[in-house]
């Protein structure tokens, strides 16, 4: 907040357009004495609507350009000014470098001579783009880096130059880097964040290495192509011609060649290691593309673009708030909440998205195939755009998705190429796990890391047995991503009995049993869904089973084919609920999976005497599906039969809203695979229970749930739910408003999206009152 600003005087030294859009912005938020002159003219004046209320200050300004000064006592953004250091530094609170990367040098000796006379618990920050060459300023004026010294960067700017371009929200939803040292003072850290903070910035923190990396990539490289690419066309005799037809996209990418040059010059040379890095970087990727283009190769070049293509949209998406999935190391994920009204009835045919465990398989498979492999179906959601990514960047060339087509040109079992950086698979367990074993038989070193949600979830279930094949894995603390995985090891193959029913494990050791020498044998304490293996059978690749055990010899090949991907099961079971436990429902959820070791939630719901039926069943590319049809009927409670539990384990947050619309009461028990999902589902849904007053016992392995059990009506109450960031407790939670007698707020609903795009779409299409609201 603009009020949190308490500082004395605030002197910036370098009113330019970095340091006077500062200026502005502290002015527009009602920091200093002159708030009537913060509304003056020019730039400054615009944006300064919406900004809070902030607190007396004076707020000056030094520049060797006595008509900068002027023009900023002229547009009220400063009090006063001088063009030299020592005449204003005197009881200074917090002084701001916002001078070019060269000139730091200076500005930081003479601030060292004068220093002194400033306030005794001065804050002293910059803005310079190159963190490790002003903090070797820094060491060599102050002959150390000083604990009240916090460097900084705002991800900001414009082509414009000068005190006259000041703009107030230059910063606005723009992100600050702050790059402390170990030993900072965290109270000077905390009054940088606010200044930032005061101007609407994101202010997040990295180390000074990083910083430098990252922005060379991301800023700096960009703007040295653009100053080569126009200077480049400039100097052609045919110049006019050229730049007279030249189309927007020549114009879009070198708008940013209308920079300051003597500003890059200067950034360029501070920043020389970490730009040249990026610079060969570039250059060994444009020779990729130079082969490419000489021999015709095709898939080289698509590989290249497609995978160029959706990073962009993945980087748009960013800017415009709508995904987390891209520069994950940068971003802050979002707050989204959902509000569901009581009431409404459930009715009509939909068709929910494709089945994600058989989305993410699908591209494994057909990247490690021989050939080209057509995906109908697929699901076009984060977790799985994820895996797609990953391929992308590990050297396959991937069209698609639109509509749910994707064409996978495979690579073969050992054509992936190692890719630039880590993996990043967002908030997908089902890609970490799978993946993990599919990358231990490489001959590279990669690195799987996700989302917060992920990076909690245990990874040592996958990692120990695959040690046992002769893989070497590294997790961080208890087991957890990111994990770094060493290539080129043997793997030899085991027979390994799972502690716990997990497909996930299965998959894992039997993509890795495909890299290994000899027989890799996997038994199951109950059954499991069983997708890996009958894709695998449909890619030509034997699997063997007998009773609870499969195995697969190592060292055969893989050949392309068809995938046509049924609708999620898993999905689906949101909207089975909300008609079984709604009177009046009548609803046909549309080619649904129905694979034996999923339908448990289909024998659950019909043990309590759901109206479900079966409908046009038949076989697609090896996978029974069926349209489903349910219409409303009185639920009762029961006791979920042990070997049902396996069979249903993601579906058990939507089962628990049955279970609390049913009469009497429902128990679970052998569930305690439930606690280590993407959040404790069983204690996450025990505590949103007892918030819409469902009486219940939670247990360790478990739960009971006493049900309403009223024919119509509210069965419960409404309230705030916290999901955890769990994309299942929201949607339950959401389909539990149809019985609810107030409304149900739920909390942190944003990885709804990747699990179930569309859901909101649907769930209103049905009939329930669900709106989607920012976080207040």
């Amino acid at each position: 907040m603009a009020g949190e600003v308490r500082e004395a005087r605030i002197l910036i030294v370098g009113l330019g357009l970095i340091g006077g859009s500062l200026a502005a912005a502290l002015r527009a938020a009602g920091y200093g004495a002159a708030k009537e002159a913060a509304a003056g003219d020019g730039a400054a004046k615009e944006g300064a609507a919406g900004y809070g209320a902030g607190g007396q200050g004076e707020l000056v300004a030094c520049d060797p350009d006595a008509g900068e000064i002027a023009r900023g006592i002229e547009m009220g953004l400063i009090d006063r000014g001088d063009t030299r250091l020592e005449a204003l530094v005197e009881g200074a609170s917090l002084v701001v470098l916002a001078v070019p990367v060269m000139a730091m040098g200076g500005v930081m000796r003479e601030l060292a001579g004068c220093l002194e006379r400033a306030a005794p618990d001065v804050v002293v920050t910059d803005v310079g783009s190159a963190k490790a060459a002003i903090r070797r300023s820094a060491i060599a004026a102050l002959g150390r880096m000083p604990t009240n010294l916090v460097l900084g960067h705002p991800i900001a700017g414009s082509e414009k130059s000068g005190v006259a371009a000041a703009d107030p929200a230059l910063y606005a939803r723009h992100k600050v880097i702050l790059t402390p040292e170990p030993d900072t003072d965290p109270a000077a850290i905390a009054r940088v964040r606010r200044l930032w903070a005061c101007c609407q910035a994101e202010v997040l923190e990295m180390a000074v290495e990083r910083h430098d990396q990252v922005l060379a990539r991301t800023s700096h490289l960009p703007h040295l192509l653009a100053f080569s690419l126009v200077d480049t066309l400039a100097r052609q005799d045919e110049r006019l011609e050229i730049f007279r037809y030249a189309a927007g996209g020549f114009r879009d990418f070198t708008r940013i060649a209308g920079s300051d040059p003597v500003m890059w010059r200067d950034i360029f040379i501070a920043n020389r290691d970490a730009v040249l890095a990026s610079l060969d970087d570039f250059e060994a990727g444009v020779a990729r593309l130079r082969r490419a283009v000489e021999s015709g190769d095709g898939d080289a070049m698509l590989a290249t673009f497609d995978r160029a293509s959706h990073a962009r949209h993945y980087f748009e998406s960013l800017l415009n708030q709508t995904s987390y999935q891209a520069e994950y190391q940068m971003q802050q994920h979002g707050k989204l909440c959902f509000r569901a009204s009581p009431g409404g009835t459930v009715a009509g045919r939909i068709r929910v998205p494709g089945d994600k465990s058989i989305s993410h398989r699908a591209i494994m498979l057909g990247a490690l195939a021989e050939g080209v492999t057509e995906v109908k179906g697929f699901l076009e959601g984060e977790d799985s755009l994820a895996t797609l990514q990953a391929f992308r960047e590990m050297g396959v060339a991937i069209e698609g998705p639109h509509q749910g087509r994707v064409t996978v040109h495979g690579v073969g079992m050992h054509g992936l190429k190692a890719p630039a950086g880590p993996l990043y698979v967002g908030n997908a367990g089902t890609a970490m796990r799978l993946f993990a074993g599919l990358l231990a038989g490489q001959a590279f070193d990669t690195e799987l890391t996700g989302d917060a949600s992920l990076t909690k979830r245990p990874m040592g279930r996958v990692a120990d047995p695959l040690r046992l094949m002769g893989a070497r894995i590294d997790t961080a603390e208890g087991g957890r991503p990111p994990l770094h995985i060493h290539g080129g090891e043997s793997l030899t193959g085991i027979t390994y009995d799972m502690p716990m029913a997990s497909a996930q494990v299965k998959s894992c050791l039997l993509l890795a049993g495909l890299y290994a020498e000899g027989e890799t044998r996997v038994r199951e304490p109950a059954p499991t869904r069983d997708h890996t293996e009958r894709m695998l059978a449909g890619f030509g690749y034997a699997v063997e089973r007998q009773g609870d055990t499969c195995w697969l010899q190592g060292g055969g090949r893989l050949s392309a084919a068809p995938i046509d991907v049924p609708s999620d099961i898993s999905s689906a079971t949101f909207f089975l609920v909300a008609a079984a436990i709604t009177p009046g429902s009548d609803l046909v959820l549309e080619h649904v999976g129905i694979n034996p070791t999923r339908v448990g939630v289909i024998n659950i719901l019909r043990l309590m005497g759901a109206d479900l039926r079966l409908e046009n069943e038949h076989e697609v590319g090896g996978e029974p599906v069926a349209d489903l049809h349910i219409r409303h009927a009185p639920l009762e409670g029961i006791d979920i039969p042990l070997d049902q539990v396996p069979l249903a384990i993601d579906e058990f947050p939507a089962l628990f809203i049955a279970a609390a619309n049913a009469t009497g009461t429902t128990r679970l028990r052998g569930a305690e695979e439930l606690r280590v999902k993407e959040s404790d589902r069983l204690k996450a849904m025990a505590d949103g229970l007892a918030i819409i007053g469902v009486e219940h016992s939670l247990l360790e392995d478990g739960i009971d749930i006493v049900g309403g059990g009223r024919p119509e009506g509210a069965n419960y109450g409404g309230g705030r739910i916290d999901s955890l960031g769990d994309h299942r407790i929201a949607m339950s939670f959401a389909i539990a408003a149809l019985r609810a007698g107030e409304p149900i707020e739920i909390d942190d609903c944003a990885n709804v999206a990747t699990s179930f795009p569309g859901f909101i779409d649907l769930a209103r299409r049905v009939g329930l009152t669900l709106e989607e609201q920012e976080a207040s």
